[in-house]
């Protein structure tokens, strides 16, 4: 028999997926996920930015990064100066980096609101593609002869069901970091 059981798994991992890119878009408060994406070359290979060190938010408008080695406190600020989508200008006194992150402007806020519109189009076509996925192997079975044409149509309505829900789940989470992102 056919289950959804582990489509329905793959499109809450889309939607997981889905929920820490918006957690990466700034709101205008600090955030230490903001700095996510960002990777440091040190000890000579590219590192994610929490591998080398501790970033912290004392502060609603400002990131401190305190370096686990010291010798890379140059390496992070570059890595940091360099990623031009967040914006920041880091300062270093030589033991910890802090980033003061500025108000966002109007004009900045609706970029990042049109940024998180991406990621969820991004999302959609994801749930899309597990959908897809699902209804290939299901009607696989079917000219297989391990399913009836009534259990095909069960699982297709089962698959929509679950492509409302997840759209549904998408669209709320959106709205709610869109509201977040335009509240000054």
């Amino acid at each position: 028999m056919f289950s959804t059981d582990e489509y329905e798994l793959k499109m809450t991992s889309a939607l997981e997926h889905f929920e820490a890119e918006l957690a990466k878009i700034r709101t205008g408060r600090a955030h230490p996920n903001m700095l996510d994406g960002i990777r440091v070359e040190a000890y000579g290979t590219l590192m994610p930015l929490n591998q080398v060190a501790n970033v912290t938010a004392p502060e609603a408008q400002l990131l401190q990064i305190t370096p686990f080695d010291p010798s890379n406190i140059q390496a992070i600020a570059a890595a940091i100066r360099t990623d031009q989508s967040l914006g920041f200008n880091p300062s270093d006194d030589g033991r910890i980096v802090r980033v003061p992150v500025p108000a966002l402007t109007e004009e900045r806020r609706k970029q990042l609101v049109k940024q998180a519109g991406e990621k969820v189009e991004e999302a959609r076509i994801a749930l899309r593609n597990v959908r897809q996925e699902g209804l290939k192997e299901a009607k696989r079975m079917k000219e297989a002869k391990e399913l009836s044409e009534d259990d095909l149509k069960t699982i297709e309505k089962e698959f929509d069901r679950l492509m409302s829900e997840f759209q549904d789940k998408l669209e709320a989470t959106f709205k709610a970091k869109e509201k977040d992102i335009l509240t000054v």
